[in-house]
């Protein structure tokens, strides 16, 4: 049997099962502990705050059904996971069973998730606002390193990745599920053992940035794809296709599609979207005929504050300024 559920759906069902939590707010740090819904199997789930906006979850659990959750465009936060056992797959690729899960902050889109039923995922899951990469991670301007720009996105689609796992990863994170200590000693331990999970994760990029050549330039033929890739995006704001089948569309490979909109357009293809949704948002409320959830629809909105949060980032003000007259601000 198999069990398909929306986002919102599955946050109904945890969060029943959160409420009959254990919780442990301290002057050291949050604590909840919960057992995963009947409804969906047996185990556990714990969610710690080891610092400031940064949150460790540690699972341990079995579902009974094959599940399939659905996930929508949202924004995501900053995500590193390691799964000890078991295997979780979605659109992306899978993990477990040989590699990890890096995904970065930004946009999220369509997502489906595969968890198959009898078999025991024991997680190791870190979830933080992209800024705090800056924190942790600094360049010499005190900025995120530049090896790691890619994990830090507001209004472009979030980089997912499946670094390899290796022994010492495998290892930290058995350290973290084993913490030792605790009160404000378990605090510091989980805060020193996550950064050298993460450190862990990223060594391939920030081990391989430095060997990567400069791409030769496209050929006329791809040039003339990635034009057709650009009308195809222009006549489809409200329902675009995704990045995989774009490419498949014009005959380009995603990769391929990726640096020709980077070389030629200065932007991404999902940056290239979103200006042109903007632009065709802004005339229409300029035009004061349709309301703001209206115009959101018709340049691919589902979700009003997404749109809003985009519209307001690129001109200053919010949608429903713009539909009252409200000038730019510079």
């Amino acid at each position: 049997m198999s069990i398909t559920l929306t986002d919102k759906e599955w946050d109904e069902i945890w969060d029943e099962a959160i409420q009959g939590s254990e919780y442990n707010p301290t002057s050291e740090s949050v604590e909840e502990l919960y057992e995963v819904p009947k409804q969906l199997g047996k185990g556990y789930r714990q969610h710690i705050e080891v610092y400031p906006g940064l949150w460790l979850l540690l699972s341990d659990y079995e579902f009974q059904d094959d599940v399939l959750l659905k996930i929508p465009i949202n924004e995501h936060a900053l995500h590193f996971e390691v799964l000890l056992s078991g295997k979780i797959i979605d659109n992306n690729g899978q993990f477990g069973e040989g590699h990890t899960l890096i995904c970065g902050g930004g946009i999220q889109n369509k997502t489906i998730v595969e968890i198959k039923k009898d078999q025991r995922l024991i997680q190791v899951s870190v979830f933080m606002p992209h800024h705090l990469l800056a924190t942790f991670f600094p360049g010499k301007d005190g900025e995120t390193l530049p090896q790691l720009q890619q994990l830090v996105k507001d209004n472009d689609w979030q980089t997912v990745l499946f670094p390899k796992s290796t022994p010492a990863i495998q290892g930290v994170a058995q350290q973290i599920i084993n913490c030792p200590f605790q009160g404000v000693t378990k605090k510091i331990y989980l805060q020193g053992k996550i950064l050298e999970l993460m450190a862990l994760q990223l060594a391939p990029i920030l081990e391989n940035e430095g060997k990567k050549q400069t791409s030769p330039r496209l050929k006329p033929d791809t040039v003339a794809r990635i034009h057709h890739a650009r009308e195809i995006l222009r006549c489809r704001l409200e329902n675009p296709p995704s990045l995989l089948e774009l490419g498949q569309i014009v005959g380009v490979s995603d990769r391929t599609l990726t640096r020709g909109f980077r070389e030629l357009f200065d932007t991404t293809v999902f940056g290239y979207l979103t200006q042109r949704r903007m632009e065709k948002a802004e005339k229409l409320l300029r035009e004061g005929n349709r309301s703001v959830a209206e115009v959101a629809n018709l340049v691919g909105y589902s979700h009003l504050g997404l749109f809003a949060g985009v519209f307001k980032r690129q001109y200053g003000i919010c949608p429903r300024e713009c539909l009252m007259g409200k000038k730019f601000v510079s």
